[in-house]
């Protein structure tokens, strides 16, 4: 997987890969093809002088400050510590107290993180198109949007040697379990939400984004609970051949301390690379704590937050902060020769339009999955940013 090793804004010599407009034919195109003029530059605030190009192509002018992940922000110190302090535990408003800003900045800042996020992953997993060889794990992770009345799950697939997080996928699902009358006329009195296929759908678009990275001739090994969901998708896949499914029911446990039974041993097993990345979601994200008054209250703003979670799992994260074990399991896929820092994971801004989105992550990047009880749900339809 190419990635700099320095940041675009501390390189010197710059020369601009492809034109940043979405819109010019050169857009897609990459270095040594593409053709461009310089075109003078500007100082900063801090005495650098920032180089600018023309393209020849279609004549619009650019600077170097296009291809970095702090375009068009007045405060760019700020993207690497909002990053570090959203996998820590904290919320928006602690985030913003700590570093002088405003909570809506961190909040803004957030969903440009999170989609990144999107970008890099989706850009791994095309570096490990037809090479996949561990066998994975996969299960939904509970949490809710807006209130309790509206569930959400969200598939993850994780690799059982390397625990690389391979993509993660939304569910939106009925409430389910007993009700108060009360609670049933609350959730009656709510507007009607879409939950786009539920856990089906959702499992059958995470065979979709694994299928490619499985290899001519070879199987893939997926480890999951006892889900009934999971096994008719499966059986109705036109392409279930390359795909192992391995059920392991939750079996009964006894009291706390108490041995545990051979099922149970079996079941931890298989499962411990996803159930270890919920736990960390649990206790690294604010939003996903049993008691927390920092809930998410939109679905896109969730998945993004993940998403973060996910890279920074994959690509900055050591496999044990205890022994200590530094090796990310980016590393063990042979993406990453070090773990990266926050400075090197946001190194290069990424472009939409020149990567291979899954459906559903393109309509997550747009923020068209949006949270009906809510009045306003922006999308990002940005003019001059993709």
């Amino acid at each position: 997987m190419h990635w700099p090793l320095r940041p675009v804004d501390e390189t010197s010599r710059f020369r601009p890969p492809h034109c940043p407009w979405p819109s010019c034919s050169e857009h897609r195109r990459s270095a040594p093809a593409y053709r461009f003029r310089r075109c003078g530059g500007y100082p900063t605030r801090g005495g650098r002088r920032v180089p600018r190009f023309q393209c020849l192509a279609c004549g619009r002018t650019f600077s170097q400050k296009a291809f970095s992940t702090s375009y068009y922000l007045k405060r760019p110190d700020l993207l690497a510590p909002i990053a570090a302090g959203l996998v820590a535990g904290s919320a928006h408003r602690q985030i913003a107290r700590s570093l002088g800003c405003a909570p809506s900045t961190v909040t803004r800042q957030s969903a440009r993180l999170g989609r990144h996020a999107i970008l890099l992953l989706a850009l791994a997993l095309d570096s490990l198109r037809g090479s996949l060889d561990e066998p994975l794990c996969g299960d939904h992770f509970e949490t809710f949007e807006f209130s309790q009345d509206l569930p959400l799950g969200v598939f993850t697939a994780v690799g059982r040697r390397s625990w690389f997080v391979f993509g993660v996928d939304p569910a939106p699902h009925r409430r389910t379990g007993k009700m108060t009358p009360a609670q049933a006329r609350r959730l009656g009195s709510r507007p009607p939400r879409e939950t786009h296929g539920g856990y089906r759908a959702s499992f059958r678009r995470s065979l979709d984004l694994l299928l490619p990275l499985v290899g001519p001739q070879t199987s893939l090994r997926l480890a999951c609970d006892g889900k009934n969901d999971y096994r008719q998708v499966l059986a109705r896949h036109p392409d279930r051949f390359p795909f192992l499914l391995e059920c392991h029911p939750n079996p009964k446990r006894g009291p706390k301390g108490s041995p545990r039974s051979p099922q149970a041993r079996a079941r931890d097993e298989a499962m411990f690379a996803v159930d270890q990345l919920h736990a960390l979601l649990r206790h690294s994200l604010a939003n996903h704590k049993r008691e927390t008054i920092a809930f998410g209250r939109r679905i896109n703003a969730i998945m993004e937050r993940i998403f973060l979670a996910a890279v920074w799992r994959n690509f900055v994260k050591g496999r044990s902060e205890r022994r200590p074990d530094r090796t990310t399991p980016a590393m063990r896929l042979a993406l990453a020769e070090r773990p990266w820092s926050w400075r090197r994971l946001l190194g290069q801004r990424l472009f939409p339009q020149r990567s291979h989105l899954p459906p559903v992550w393109r309509e997550l990047y747009r923020r068209n999955w949006i949270t009906p009880v809510l009045p306003v749900n922006a999308r990002h339809r940005l003019r001059h940013a993709s």
